[in-house]
């Protein structure tokens, strides 16, 4: 082993001091790459690495170094051949092992300390020494509990002790059901995991306290048997003074190491409960570290020191007295860094030393490795020196490059440390950014970089702007890492610096900028301010900066932000409140920055009640005055006005307008809109404008009248700034292509002689453009196009100061043409009745002759297949997208014939059309009956009537009719169904109820199915003597036809009996009389009276009689005339010639005559 010589050691220590450090290791990447370097440990697994048995292991060991380090292992002490073993792999490029355990191996197979090392030809750097364990997860032993039988009041605990795990496990308690019991001052769990009960209740009698251990590297959870407590009352128990259940003893002593957690117990038995407190008997306890868990039984406190050593002492007391309790707490130092070893490069010949410092309690034992080897077994090396925590080198040679390893170490743990010496002759390298500009205010200090590495290390030295002379003295201040610092930077410090770095080997210089800027300053600060509630204020806040500087303002309110509330209106140099209320009292700091500095102001608020006054008066404010053009610009101009009266309505806005004296002189446009509470404008302005402008102040009543034009203010003609806007290229005809924009407005011109260059070329066949210059107009048309190809177009403006910007490019199509094909392989899928699909196929993309928009189908019925029914339909149309070849045809007609053909169409029109297709639609449910009406009632009869469907949609196949009884609550009965041949027109229902209604559903049918029904409700009568309840038959029109044809017959026979009687006919009226008596008082039967009920009889010509009981029946026409009566035996008359009698021929009771119709 290397030893000092001499008491010249402590001298030359000191004489190293300040080369420690002298060159560092540069961190610049791109440097990195070309320097050798000796390998670096950048990551590795933990000392104690605990792995899970269901996944692979994998132990991190990643390095660094140039050339790029190899990796080796060992494995307790001795070398692990990682290829002898097939389970085991090691990543390309790294020294990580990954061991393959999931396949089948046990992992318990690779437990056992592990090392890694990284070596290349500057020397070897170790890992720690990993320890790999598996994690362990051990069942529960098997036992039975037998009940705990405890009498109320007595202390009681129940013992966990889980399975012993690796890492340990969590402990818990809860029921059965999975719910944590519930814990409490009186019954708690300890930190080894038991249930203590200071006192037990009647209600902590439960058969299911089950312990849980959950083992959390693995995350399964296992239960103890379940434990049952019984409490009884059989022996009352009294109160009692405090007991520790744990710690045993008044005295007991506990070891923490230095940085873990210390945590201290102290459980109670007592009744009643005992309360728990701590203090420490040494000193106090620490409060930002300490903690008091478990209430108050536990006391925690993290990141132990050598300063939470002592005694502490914890008390438990209640009404009955209290007891204490001493833990001596020792607390020990695993080895812990004061310096850690660090990297050195050298230049040969140069001094080093290598310095590793551990505290520890006990003291760390120092042992030094020099690649991997101890330090007495390395090759001697006269330029080392080994002192206990150091290695000094001296005057070192190239080739002494090696990486040294400090273990310090105590019964608590180890710390390994690498640290390496490489011995470098290297030319000086400026790692600054070259040309990096630095922004300094004027009066502050300015720190200029010039960051070097070389071996042995440079000598930087600076120049100013030519390197004429080299700075030195004031105001200049040079740092040992080449910074310069300038204390107080002036204006004149400013330009161009140039550092210089040197060593035997060469020399590197880099320049830098140094910029002072003006500080920023608040020119016109806030001021106090009293304002009444209700009222604005306006804090003001002028600032002078740095012109090249942006500055930033913000407000702050008592130190903090401002409330978020609209009244507030924070602005670049002011702040306004309106409707100030109390609460807006307070101090107001204006803050203001760059990016360099700020500056800061502050005034006071002071809210005050309003005194009452008289309601105010509003008006529209007064107009502006005093307008004022400064700081004049080529393009803007600085507008100052002063506001009129406000007229008790606070000005929100002033609006600026402006009049083109030059374009369009006499109109104002608007032009900007600022705060009422400012009273200048920055005015972005135009080029070739005579600018002159107004203001108007707008508050709650409205707008103020104009102001007075300021002056005339013109700006100079200039190139125009934008392109016309909108260009588009599209065409009007199959040969031409039309390129329109948007013209430039006067004021968008720029300048005078506007016009436009408009370029195109077809888009990916021609290089070179074609390009025209038109007046100013909005359109062009290129004639002579292909159809439909893409062209490139542009459209450029330029006036007499030269063009506008580079105009961009937009694709548009010369014009479109007619599709030139049909849509081929036309076909018809009929889907139902009413639906037909149509497929075909694509027109060519060749034939469209432009964009296709789509397809459509033209479709026409042309008959019907009834042949009641021939009518033509008119032609319909569907349309489709281009992309389909398929589309359906609704709401067809069933059973008809249609026929269709398909069209392709652009923008221009439709295309020839495809061949003609024809095709049917099949049967479909036949439409409703034209009509459906009950032309006759009776007693239990019903005569209905009804015709065809105007749209039969097939061959009719018979109708269906049913028919069910409707009861005066509208309740429905039982249906009934018949089917009629479709050769029916009518039909009588028989044997219906009499006084009763029906309500019928009538619908026609095909082999389809039935169509929609026709509804009607009608009622049989309630004798014949009634006329039925659906119709008024005295406002029929078929009535009083009836009854007049009646009264004329009447007429006709009264006067053809005058017309007898006048010549001398006989009557045997008298002896008729004496025969048969008066027939006015001759008894008639009830059933021989007949109304004029409505009938389809009553369509038939007039009968005066009724059928004869013989069965023979009077023949129509005149032969059953008042002759045929006259002649008869039996024909009787009154007096005064009316006909009262009967024909004979038949015996029995005569009928009636009726005599009402006289």
């Amino acid at each position: 082993m290397d030893r000092p010589r001499d008491g010249r050691l402590a001298l030359l220590l000191l004489l190293l001091g300040h080369m420690i450090t002298a060159l560092e290791v540069p961190l610049d990447p791109k440097l990195l790459e070309g320097l050798p370097q000796p390998p670096t440990i950048t990551h590795q697994s933990p000392k104690e690495y605990i792995v899970d048995p269901r996944e692979n292991i994998v132990i991190h060991c990643e390095a660094k170094g140039k050339p790029h380090p190899s990796f080796s292992w060992t494995r307790n002490g001795t070398h692990f051949d990682i290829d002898k073993d097939p389970k085991v792999t090691m990543k390309p490029h790294s020294g990580t092992l990954v061991i393959d355990v999931i396949g089948g191996e046990k992992a318990d197979a690779y437990e056992g300390v592990y090392q890694c090392t990284a070596h290349n030809q500057l020397g070897s750097a170790l890992s720690n020494h990993i320890t790999i364990r598996q994690s362990r997860s051990p069942l529960w032993s098997k036992e039975r509990f037998s009940p705990i039988v405890v009498q109320e009041g007595q202390s009681l605990v129940l013992h966990c002790r889980p399975p012993a795990g690796l890492p340990p496990p969590i402990v818990f308690w809860m029921d059965n059901n999975f719910q944590r019991l519930p814990q409490s001052r009186r019954v708690s769990q300890g930190l080894n995991g038991d249930l203590y009960f200071s006192n037990v209740l009647m209600e902590d009698s439960r058969n299911n306290y089950i312990c849980y251990a959950r083992f959390p590297h693995t995350q399964t959870i296992q239960q103890k048997q379940p434990i049952t407590v019984h409490v009884i009352d059989h022996k009352p128990v009294g109160e009692r003074a405090p007991v520790f259940l744990v710690p045993s003893g008044s005295l007991s002593s506990q070891m923490v190491l230095r940085g873990e957690v210390l945590e201290l117990e102290c459980i109670a038995d007592g009744l009643p409960t005992p309360a728990v407190s701590w203090t420490k008997l040494s000193g106090e306890i620490p409060a930002h570290r300490a903690s008091l868990m478990n209430f108050n039984k536990t006391l925690r406190i993290s990141d132990v020191s050598e300063a939470d050593a002592g005694e502490y002492r914890c008390t438990a007391g209640n009404r009955l007295g209290s007891v204490h309790h001493t833990i001596r707490v020792s607390v020990k130092a695993a080895p812990y860094w004061i310096s850690a070893p660090r990297n050195l490069v050298l230049a040969p010949l140069e001094t080093g030393v290598i310095t590793c410092r551990a505290r520890g309690h006990p003291k760390p034992h120092i042992q030094w490795s020099m690649n991997g080897l101890p330090i007495e077994d390395a090759p001697k090396d006269p330029s080392r020196t080994v002192e206990d925590d150091s290695i000094i080198f001296s005057e070192v040679q190239t080739g002494s490059s090696a990486v040294y390893q400090c273990n310090a170490s105590n019964p608590h743990g180890y710390l390994l440390a690498n640290a390496f010496v490489n011995v470098l002759a290297e030319p000086p390298r400026v790692l600054t950014a070259p040309n990096k500009v630095y922004q300094v205010i004027e009066n502050r200090p300015a720190l200029l970089e010039c960051l070097s590495f070389g071996s042995p290390v440079p000598v930087v030295t600076w120049f100013k702007d030519s390197r004429s002379s080299m700075l030195e003295g004031d105001p200049y201040v040079f740092h040992k890492n080449g910074t310069l610092e300038i204390h107080v930077s002036q204006a004149a410090n400013g330009g161009k610096y140039t550092c210089v770095a040197r060593n035997n080997l060469g020399i590197s210089e880099n320049h830098v900028y140094l910029e002072v800027k003006e500080p920023t300053r608040i020119l016109r600060p806030p001021e106090y301010r009293v304002v009444q509630t209700n009222r604005d204020v306006l804090f003001e806040c002028k600032v002078k900066h740095d012109p090249s500087l942006i500055p930033s303002t913000s407000w702050l309110k008592d130190g903090g932000e401002l409330p978020e509330d609209d009244r507030f209106r924070p602005q670049l140099d002011s702040l306004t409140i309106t409707g100030v209320t109390e609460s807006d009292a307070g101090t107001y700091t204006c803050v203001t920055h760059t990016s360099l500095d700020q500056d800061t102001a502050s005034a006071r608020l002071t809210v005050v009640e309003a005194p009452p006054t008289l309601p105010p008066i509003y008006g529209q404010p007064d107009a502006p005055t005093d307008l004022e053009l400064t700081d004049p610009g080529a393009r803007s101009v600085q507008l100052t006005w002063t506001p009129g009266d406000e007229h008790n309505s606070a000005i929100k806005k002033f609006l600026i307008q402006y009049e083109d004296g030059l374009h369009q002189s006499g109109v104002w446009h608007n032009l900007t809109e600022v705060p009422g509470t400012k009273t200048t404008a920055h005015l972005k302005l135009s080029p070739y404008v005579h600018y002159s402008f107004r203001v108007l102040a707008l508050n709650g009543v409205g707008y103020s009248w104009p102001s007075l034009p300021s002056r005339q203010y013109r700006t100079n003609p200039a190139a125009p700034d934008e392109n016309p806007s909108e260009v588009k290229g599209h065409g009007t005809e199959h040969n031409n292509l039309v390129i329109t924009w948007k013209p430039l407005t006067g004021l968008q011109a720029n300048g005078p002689g506007l016009q436009y260059t408009v370029l195109w070329r077809q888009h990916g066949v021609e290089k070179d453009w074609t390009s025209v210059s038109v007046a100013n107009v909005s359109k062009f048309v290129v004639s002579g196009t292909p159809t439909f190809v893409p062209y490139e177009v542009m459209v450029r403006a330029q006036n007499a100061y030269g063009p506008g910007p580079e105009p961009v490019t937009v694709i548009g199509h010369s014009g479109e043409d007619f599709p030139s094909a049909a849509p081929g392989l036309v076909q018809v899928v009929v889907l139902n009745s009413t639906l037909a699909e149509v497929h075909w196929e694509h027109v060519p993309l060749r034939a469209v002759r432009g964009r296709l928009q789509g397809y459509k189908v033209h479709y026409r019925r042309e008959r019907s297949l009834h042949q009641h029914n021939s009518h033509h339909g008119e032609q319909r149309s569907e349309s489709f997208g281009p992309n389909r070849t398929r589309g359906k045809l609704p709401d067809l007609h069933p059973f008809s014939v249609y026929s269709l053909h398909v069209t392709a169409f652009n923008s221009r029109g439709e295309g020839p059309a495809s061949a003609t297709q024809r095709f049917e639609t099949p049967e479909g449910v036949p439409g409703v009956p034209s009509f459906f009406r009950v032309s006759a009632s009776d007693l239990d009869s019903l005569t209905l009537e009804w015709a065809p469907p105007h749209e039969r949609n097939g061959r009719l196949t018979g109708y269906t009719l049913r028919y069910q009884t409707v009861n005066s609550s509208h309740d429905l009965g039982l249906l009934d169904e018949m089917d009629l041949l479709s050769n029916q027109s009518s039909v009588t229902l028989h044997n219906l109820h009499h006084s009763t209604r029906y309500k019928f559903y009538f619908s026609a049918k095909t082999q389809q199915g039935s169509g929609p029904a026709l509804t009607e409700e009608a009622v049989t009568i309630l004798h014949r003597a009634m006329v039925s309840p659906q119709v008024d038959i005295a406002t029929q029109g078929w009535f009083i036809g009836l009854m007049s044809a009646i009264a004329l017959l009447i007429l006709i026979l009264l006067i053809v009996c005058f017309i007898k009687r006048n010549k001398g006919g006989k009557y045997p009226v008298k002896e008729k009389e004496d025969a048969h008596g008066d027939p006015e008082v001759q008894p008639m039967k009830e059933d021989d009276i007949m109304f004029g009920e409505y009938s389809e009889e009553d369509r038939k010509p007039l009968r005066v009689s009724r059928t004869p009981s013989s069965g023979t029946v009077p023949r129509d026409g005149s032969e059953d005339s008042l002759v045929e009566y006259a002649d008869s035996g039996d024909t009787q008359f009154n007096e005064d010639g009316s006909f009262i009698g009967q024909y004979s021929g038949r015996s029995g009771p005569p009928s009636p005559v009726i005599n009402s119709l006289v």
